[in-house]
Protein backbone atom coordinates (compact mmCIF):
# COMPACT_ATOMS: atom_id res chain seq x y z
CA UNK A 1 0.00 0.00 0.00
CA UNK A 2 2.69 2.45 0.51
CA UNK A 3 4.53 1.87 -2.29
CA UNK A 4 1.98 2.09 -4.13
CA UNK A 5 0.84 5.39 -2.44
CA UNK A 6 4.91 6.61 -3.34
CA UNK A 7 3.84 5.58 -7.18
CA UNK A 8 0.83 7.87 -7.20
CA UNK A 9 3.09 10.87 -5.45
CA UNK A 10 6.18 10.45 -7.80
CA UNK A 11 3.24 10.54 -11.33
CA UNK A 12 1.58 13.48 -9.68
CA UNK A 13 4.94 15.04 -9.01
CA UNK A 14 6.02 14.30 -12.53
CA UNK A 15 3.11 16.06 -13.91
CA UNK A 16 2.98 18.54 -11.79
CA UNK A 17 6.84 19.25 -13.91
CA UNK A 18 5.48 18.79 -16.88
CA UNK A 19 2.75 21.32 -16.95
CA UNK A 20 4.15 23.99 -14.07
CA UNK A 21 7.31 25.59 -14.11
CA UNK A 22 8.63 26.09 -10.84
CA UNK A 23 12.05 27.47 -11.15
CA UNK A 24 10.73 31.33 -9.98
CA UNK A 25 12.88 32.91 -8.00
CA UNK A 26 11.45 33.87 -5.11
CA UNK A 27 14.84 36.30 -4.55
CA UNK A 28 13.85 37.82 -7.73
CA UNK A 29 10.50 38.96 -6.61
CA UNK A 30 11.94 40.74 -3.65
CA UNK A 31 14.44 42.44 -5.72
CA UNK A 32 11.73 43.66 -8.38
CA UNK A 33 10.10 44.95 -5.14
CA UNK A 34 13.15 46.75 -4.22
CA UNK A 35 13.46 48.11 -7.07
CA UNK A 36 10.74 49.48 -7.78
CA UNK A 37 10.71 51.03 -4.48
CA UNK A 38 13.65 52.60 -5.31
CA UNK A 39 12.43 53.52 -8.26
CA UNK A 40 9.16 55.01 -6.74
CA UNK A 41 11.01 57.49 -4.54
CA UNK A 42 13.79 58.79 -7.45
CA UNK A 43 10.34 59.80 -9.38
CA UNK A 44 8.83 61.28 -6.63
CA UNK A 45 12.19 63.35 -6.31
CA UNK A 46 11.65 64.38 -10.03
CA UNK A 47 8.29 64.96 -9.68
CA UNK A 48 9.01 66.92 -6.51
CA UNK A 49 11.38 69.42 -8.27
CA UNK A 50 8.64 70.34 -10.81
CA UNK A 51 6.78 71.73 -7.92
CA UNK A 52 3.55 69.95 -8.21
CA UNK A 53 2.97 71.30 -11.39
CA UNK A 54 0.98 69.15 -14.28
CA UNK A 55 3.85 66.74 -16.06
CA UNK A 56 3.15 66.83 -19.76
CA UNK A 57 4.26 64.17 -21.95
CA UNK A 58 6.81 66.78 -23.73
CA UNK A 59 8.09 67.88 -20.71
CA UNK A 60 12.07 66.52 -19.20
CA UNK A 61 10.26 65.46 -16.11
CA UNK A 62 8.19 62.87 -17.75
CA UNK A 63 11.28 61.80 -19.92
CA UNK A 64 13.15 61.87 -16.30
CA UNK A 65 9.86 59.53 -15.07
CA UNK A 66 10.29 56.81 -18.52
CA UNK A 67 13.82 56.32 -17.58
CA UNK A 68 13.35 55.44 -14.15
CA UNK A 69 10.49 53.03 -15.32
CA UNK A 70 12.89 51.69 -17.90
CA UNK A 71 15.68 51.21 -15.26
CA UNK A 72 13.50 49.59 -13.35
CA UNK A 73 12.00 47.23 -15.45
CA UNK A 74 15.05 46.04 -17.01
CA UNK A 75 16.83 45.55 -13.79
CA UNK A 76 13.97 43.66 -12.88
CA UNK A 77 13.67 41.33 -15.96
CA UNK A 78 17.59 40.65 -16.01
CA UNK A 79 17.64 39.94 -11.93
CA UNK A 80 14.71 37.10 -12.72
CA UNK A 81 16.57 35.86 -15.51
CA UNK A 82 19.61 35.27 -13.78
CA UNK A 83 18.26 33.67 -10.13
CA UNK A 84 15.32 31.80 -12.59
CA UNK A 85 18.12 30.37 -14.34
CA UNK A 86 20.39 30.06 -11.82
CA UNK A 87 17.54 27.73 -9.84
CA UNK A 88 16.48 26.19 -12.87
CA UNK A 89 20.41 24.56 -13.04
CA UNK A 90 20.53 23.16 -9.69
CA UNK A 91 16.81 21.66 -10.42
CA UNK A 92 18.53 20.23 -13.54
CA UNK A 93 15.79 21.89 -15.83
CA UNK A 94 16.07 24.58 -18.41
CA UNK A 95 15.01 27.92 -18.30
CA UNK A 96 13.43 28.22 -21.73
CA UNK A 97 11.39 24.69 -22.01
CA UNK A 98 7.39 24.31 -23.21
CA UNK A 99 5.99 25.60 -19.87
CA UNK A 100 8.24 28.15 -19.57
CA UNK A 101 7.21 29.79 -23.01
CA UNK A 102 3.47 28.82 -21.91
CA UNK A 103 3.94 30.69 -19.16
CA UNK A 104 5.47 33.57 -20.86
CA UNK A 105 2.61 34.00 -23.19
CA UNK A 106 0.42 34.07 -21.15
CA UNK A 107 1.93 36.31 -18.83
CA UNK A 108 2.70 39.08 -21.70
CA UNK A 109 -0.34 39.47 -23.82
CA UNK A 110 -2.31 41.17 -20.91
CA UNK A 111 0.93 43.07 -19.94
CA UNK A 112 1.36 44.16 -23.51
CA UNK A 113 -2.47 45.00 -23.76
CA UNK A 114 -2.25 47.35 -20.65
CA UNK A 115 0.94 48.83 -21.77
CA UNK A 116 -0.99 49.88 -25.52
CA UNK A 117 -3.58 51.52 -23.15
CA UNK A 118 -1.32 52.93 -20.97
CA UNK A 119 0.21 54.58 -24.15
CA UNK A 120 -3.21 55.65 -25.54
CA UNK A 121 -4.22 57.28 -21.86
CA UNK A 122 -1.61 59.12 -22.48
CA UNK A 123 -1.43 60.75 -25.76
CA UNK A 124 -4.99 61.51 -24.63
CA UNK A 125 -4.33 63.29 -21.46
CA UNK A 126 -5.52 60.79 -18.69
CA UNK A 127 -2.06 60.28 -17.01
CA UNK A 128 -3.83 60.13 -13.85
CA UNK A 129 -4.94 56.35 -15.23
CA UNK A 130 -1.41 55.06 -16.12
CA UNK A 131 -0.88 53.74 -12.44
CA UNK A 132 -4.09 51.90 -12.08
CA UNK A 133 -4.15 50.53 -15.70
CA UNK A 134 -0.53 49.48 -15.03
CA UNK A 135 -1.29 47.71 -11.81
CA UNK A 136 -4.53 46.59 -13.03
CA UNK A 137 -2.99 44.89 -16.25
CA UNK A 138 -0.13 43.61 -14.27
CA UNK A 139 -2.10 41.30 -11.98
CA UNK A 140 -4.27 40.24 -14.74
CA UNK A 141 -0.70 39.13 -16.21
CA UNK A 142 -0.06 37.78 -13.25
CA UNK A 143 -3.06 35.41 -12.67
CA UNK A 144 -2.96 34.60 -16.65
CA UNK A 145 0.23 33.14 -16.09
CA UNK A 146 -0.28 31.50 -12.68
CA UNK A 147 -1.99 28.52 -14.36
CA UNK A 148 1.84 27.35 -15.34
CA UNK A 149 3.73 27.77 -12.28
CA UNK A 150 3.14 28.48 -8.75
CA UNK A 151 -0.10 29.09 -6.90
CA UNK A 152 1.32 32.60 -4.81
CA UNK A 153 1.32 34.16 -8.55
CA UNK A 154 -2.01 33.83 -8.87
CA UNK A 155 -2.42 35.69 -5.20
CA UNK A 156 -0.54 38.71 -5.88
CA UNK A 157 -1.82 38.88 -8.95
CA UNK A 158 -5.03 39.26 -6.96
CA UNK A 159 -4.01 41.76 -4.57
CA UNK A 160 -2.23 43.83 -7.19
CA UNK A 161 -5.67 44.05 -8.96
CA UNK A 162 -7.28 45.34 -5.91
CA UNK A 163 -4.46 47.76 -5.32
CA UNK A 164 -5.02 49.30 -8.90
CA UNK A 165 -8.87 49.18 -8.09
CA UNK A 166 -8.26 51.30 -4.92
CA UNK A 167 -5.98 53.46 -6.80
CA UNK A 168 -8.80 55.16 -9.09
CA UNK A 169 -10.35 56.33 -6.15
CA UNK A 170 -7.54 57.92 -5.11
CA UNK A 171 -6.29 60.80 -8.42
CA UNK A 172 -3.10 62.36 -7.01
CA UNK A 173 -2.02 59.67 -4.95
CA UNK A 174 -0.83 57.38 -8.62
CA UNK A 175 2.85 57.01 -7.50
CA UNK A 176 1.70 55.57 -3.70
CA UNK A 177 -0.36 53.15 -5.32
CA UNK A 178 2.13 51.91 -7.47
CA UNK A 179 5.00 51.84 -4.98
CA UNK A 180 2.44 49.31 -2.99
CA UNK A 181 1.81 47.03 -5.74
CA UNK A 182 4.89 46.64 -7.48
CA UNK A 183 7.06 47.06 -4.85
CA UNK A 184 5.49 46.24 -1.38
CA UNK A 185 3.59 43.67 -2.43
CA UNK A 186 6.73 42.06 -4.65
CA UNK A 187 8.77 41.77 -1.67
CA UNK A 188 5.97 40.08 0.43
CA UNK A 189 4.56 37.71 -1.97
CA UNK A 190 8.76 37.16 -2.74
CA UNK A 191 9.43 36.78 0.63
CA UNK A 192 7.05 33.83 0.94
CA UNK A 193 8.19 32.53 -2.48
CA UNK A 194 11.59 32.57 -0.93
CA UNK A 195 10.83 30.90 2.43
CA UNK A 196 8.65 27.94 1.26
CA UNK A 197 10.51 27.05 -2.43
CA UNK A 198 14.03 28.17 -2.31
CA UNK A 199 15.91 28.57 1.25
CA UNK A 200 16.48 25.33 1.79
CA UNK A 201 16.77 24.01 -1.79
Amino acid sequence: MENYLRDIQDIKKMMDRSTQFLSLSGLAGVMAGLYALAGAYAAKRVYDLNQGRYITPESSSFKAILCIAVVVLVLSVLTAYILTAKKARKHGETVWNSTSKRLAVNFLIPLVTGGIFALILLKNGYAGLIAPVTLIFYGLACINASKYTMRQVRYLGLTIIIIGLAATNFEGSGLEFWALGFGVCHILYGTIMYIKYDRNQ
